[in-house]
């Protein structure tokens, strides 16, 4: 009970994309959890979501290396395969026909004498740029060497190859690694690297502490610095990580988003997302103006990439949680799911351009029967779950107004533990409030309201909720807001309940469960 009380102590601040950049002897503590194993805490299967991708057993955080070949997306993910709290990182793997029904496959990175193998990306070389072989599969990684981050050197973090030649089955790793080395930068890591066609170049987006460094290669093995952004632009309440760049069409313009995961300082605390729209030429990255916005406005999505090699789709997903308490979330014999798979896009709000995520068509592959529900006016409480058949926690609910007004959809079970979502017109803000869903004595920072505001300015919305065991979803007016939550009820939520203090009608409300056992029956929605 000792040693588990130490881990839980040594790993609680422990961020990053794969570690705490605050603090200095993160890797040194980590290394010591093979020395000490915790307990395991009894099995929580009721926690285990049908639907979102979570290990078998063990910790995991960021996605990585995420990018999609002859059919098959591969996620791989940072990983401690020897406990259920951040220890030496390793590159996880797993693959998928649909970003739904996943199949965990053996490690594909172990540590080496560089050091653990930290965040990173990974590519299709359909050219063979990098002499590996035509179509290779080619990872990107950082290496930290937990010894140089000891000895108090600012020069521990270098980024690294690895290629397959089997389609992602095994890998080997570039016999003159690192192919980046550290010019001086403590927190140097996490390149998302991709194809830049109009250059005819590879171009890495590197976190380098409160800025993200762009460097370009011919080869993937030989890089240039070509400029830097953001020292003094976007949030900065914590180091800048797990960075991502791409072009997405908005009205026939193309515009350049770039993602910067950001640990602390996210909207509702703790660790976020954030983005910037503006342009790249290959050099340069410009934003059209200074404002600060959020991917994801939940505590829980973190880390969030997109997958390579998808065409004109642009598929996102993040780690499900949040550092302020990821090490102490009651589950086992795993910690942690990824979200559920996004398709981004852009909005014109007025002047300004926003960044949407809606959930990716693939989804509609595990849907069983929906029960739909017509002209419903709430103002007393109004009690749903017979009229929705509503039996199951693990179900998509979509609620459809003509005017938005101010409501509260409750989400309970016997126990009496609710899940109160909704919106306030008064601030026009969505939130979230988890504080009597059940289990939450772990960290009092997992109590509380979560809120996002309301960017759209349409009269009417349409809400559309993910739910599945642990975890809700929230996409609203077509994915301008979005909001991730877990949550640790005792019993399912699977009571629904609506109350409006004002009043409001949705004239529609449905409800349909979901399964991937659905998912066999139905065709798959490929990548195109």
């Amino acid at each position: 009970m000792k040693y588990s009380l130490f881990l839980l102590l040594a790993f609680a601040g422990l961020a990053a994309c794969s570690s705490d950049s605050r603090t200095t002897t993160s890797a040194a503590t980590a290394s010591a959890a093979p020395a000490y194993s915790a307990a395991v805490p009894l099995a929580t299967p009721q926690y285990r979501p049908a639907y979102h991708f979570t290990p078998a057993a063990h910790w995991m955080n960021d996605p990585n290396g995420m990018v999609y070949y002859q059919g098959t997306y591969h996620l791989f993910f940072q990983y401690y395969p020897k406990g259920m709290v951040w220890g030496p990182m390793h590159w996880g793997h797993a693959t998928s026909p649909d970003m739904v029904r996943w199949q965990e496959q053996p490690i594909a990175l172990y540590p080496d004498s560089l050091g653990y193998i930290f965040s990173g990306s990974a590519v299709v070389d359909a050219n063979n740029t990098a002499g590996f072989g035509k179509n290779a599969m080619v990872a990107i990684f950082t290496h930290h060497d937990p010894k140089g981050e000891k000895a108090g050197t600012s020069t521990y973090q270098h980024q690294s190859l690895a290629y397959s030649l089997d389609g992602g089955k095994t890998w080997q790793k570039y016999a003159q690694n690192p192919v980046l080395k550290n010019p001086g930068i403590k927190d140097f890591r996490d390149p998302k690297v991709s194809w830049h066609e109009a250059t005819k170049q590879w171009v890495m987006t590197l976190a380098t502490l409160d800025r993200i460094t762009f460097y370009s290669s011919p080869n993937l093995k030989d890089w240039t610095k070509l400029s830097e952004f953001g020292e003094k632009l976007g949030a900065h309440g914590g180091v800048w990580e797990c960075p991502d760049l791409f072009p997405l069409t908005l009205n026939g313009k193309t515009y350049w988003v770039l993602i910067v995961n950001l640990n602390p300082g996210g909207p509702n605390g703790g660790s976020a997302t954030q983005y910037f729209v503006g342009q790249f030429d290959g050099k340069i990255f410009m934003p059209l103006n200074d404002k600060t916005k959020w991917v994801d406005y939940g505590p829980d999505e973190y880390a969030g990439v997109t997958w390579n090699n998808t065409g004109n789709r642009r598929l996102f997903m993040g780690w499900m949680s949040n550092w302020e308490y990821a090490n102490q979330v009651p589950t086992s014999p795993w910690r942690s799911a990824m979200t559920t798979p996004r398709e981004l896009g852009l909005r014109q709000v007025g002047s300004e351009i926003y960044l949407t995520s809606q959930p990716a068509a693939e989804l509609r592959n595990i849907t069983g029967k929906t029960t739909t529900l017509q002209n419903v006016t709430a103002k007393a409480p109004t009690d749903l779950t017979a009229r929705l058949n509503s039996t199951t926690d693990k179900h998509r609910l979509t609620l459809s107004t003509k005017q938005l007004a101010s409501f509260e959809l409750v989400m309970s079970n016997a126990a009496g533990e609710e899940l109160v979502l909704g919106y306030d017109q008064a601030v026009k803000q969505y939130f979230i409030d988890r504080s009597k869903a059940g289990k939450n004595s772990f960290s009092p920072k997992f109590v509380g309201r979560a809120v996002a505001p309301r960017l759209s300015t349409a009269v009417g919305t349409e809400l559309t909720l993910y739910f599945d065991a642990a975890s809700v979803e929230l996409f609203a007016d077509q994915g301008l807001t979005v909001m991730t939550s877990i949550f640790f009820a005792n019993k399912p939520l699977t009571a629904i309940k609506l109350r409006s203090a004002e009043g409001i009608t949705f004239q529609q409300i449905s409800s349909t469960p979901l399964t991937t056992e659905a998912a066999s029956k139905a065709s798959t929605v490929g990548a195109r």
